[in-house]
């Protein structure tokens, strides 16, 4: 059986037990699914109406016909890999949403009589690995994507910059930034072990060494970054910390993700493994893995809740996760990476929820031609590096 007919039926099976009020088994017996998924279907799916609907696309699809064309768009191996990896996704889209289904996705922008204007001279193309480097001195020096560099205490292979761990020994602590422009991403490896990716427009301050048996600090000015740090037993029982202007991180040998972009109203901190405590002014709490931490920077008020940590982390492996995520949240992730203006003329759309998992590797057009085939958006306009939507 392939993969898509594998797909579509446990979508019909998963859809069937719902309308029968009967616990889905093929959902909870189905290893595609981590908890947050199985939940997010079951308390997403209740009108019997909406079931009945998708339960009828469902039964809709040609699946001979329609397997030809869904190999003909992943007709490489990256594209392979994707559709069984994220099967689970391709699932709750199927039930949860109209991102899939026949006459939605299969169809380009053309078939529906409505095409796309645009009016650029160059093609918006996605971001890739670069950065700039800002040393002790203020001197600045430009990483970009196949090329190497090389200094006295760091090497960096164009993609990535790694630092001398043998710089620990040193006794004073000297301060080099790394920053992401808008349409990039970077990875470094600090001297003490711990792996840093960073995110589009971000940008983060470090020590070039750390000093033995002191407490490690790092700040994260603004952006987002992932961190997998190296544990304190590696470092005489040394904590690691992460500043904010908002926030303080203190790890205990852990990865996590940061946002905290300076457009945006809140940071969050999600906790993938390990502990973090997070404070500010007015409070501090520790998180499990799995959970997230809100800071309202009006109020700061931390809140915390339980999330689907996939699809939080999700960028750094080269993915767009949208799970029931804003238009309006979406389209500021895709112009920090693509490097463009999004608008919408009609403000109403902003707060239209939108399922998909989508490769940063694809066109601008590609994925905003998968977003109005769900018909959640009319059109969109393309004038140079200004994107309108309709």
């Amino acid at each position: 059986m392939s993969i898509f007919n594998q797909i579509l039926s446990l979508s019909k099976k998963i859809a069937t037990s719902l309308l029968k009020d009967e616990a889905p088994e093929a959902l909870e017996d189905s290893e595609l699914f981590n908890q947050q998924d199985k939940e997010y279907i079951i308390n997403n799916l209740t009108d019997e109406t909406l079931i009945k609907e998708r339960l009828n696309l469902l039964n809709q699809i040609d699946k001979q016909n329609d397997w030809q064309q869904v190999k003909s768009k992943i007709n490489h191996p990256v594209k392979k890999m994707f559709i069984w990896r994220y099967a689970a996704a391709i699932v709750i889209g199927l039930l949860a949403t109209t991102l899939f289904f026949k006459d939605k996705w299969f169809h380009t922008a053309t078939d529906t009589g409505i095409v796309p204007k645009v009016v650029s001279p160059n093609p918006i193309v996605p971001g890739e690995d670069k950065a700039t480097l800002t040393l002790e001195d203020g001197s600045q020096i430009a990483l970009e994507k196949g090329e190497g560099f090389q200094l006295q205490n760091a090497v960096s292979n164009g993609q990535e910059i790694v630092y001398n761990s043998a710089d620990n020994l040193k006794k004073e602590v000297v301060y080099n930034t790394l920053t992401i422009p808008r349409g990039g991403q970077y990875q470094i490896t600090l001297a003490d072990g711990t792996k840093v990716w960073l995110n589009s427009e971000s940008q983060l301050k470090f020590p070039v060494s750390f000093i033995e048996g002191k407490t490690r600090v790092v700040e994260l000015e603004y952006g987002e970054a992932y961190f997998e740090v190296s544990p304190s037993t590696n470092h005489k029982g040394a904590h690691f910390k992460v500043i904010n202007e908002h926030q303080e991180i203190e790890v205990l040998g852990t990865e996590f993700n940061i946002k905290a972009y300076g457009d945006e109203n809140e940071i969050y901190t999600t906790l993938v493994e390990g502990k973090v405590r997070v404070s500010n002014a007015d409070s501090q709490l520790n998180l499990e893995p799995g959970q997230q931490s809100k800071i309202n920077l009006k109020d700061s008020n931390i809140t915390v809740k339980t999330v689907d940590v996939y699809s939080v982390t999700s960028w750094r492996k080269g993915l767009f996760s949208f799970k029931r995520m804003p238009l309006n949240d979406i389209m500021k992730v895709l112009s920090r990476w693509y490097d463009v203006e999004i608008h919408f003329a009609n403000s109403e759309l902003e707060q239209v929820k939108f399922n998909g998992v989508l490769s940063k590797n694809d066109k601008l057009e590609e994925i905003l031609d998968a977003i109005k085939n769900t018909n959640f958006i009319n059109a969109y306009e393309i004038n140079n590096n200004k994107i309108t939507i309709k």
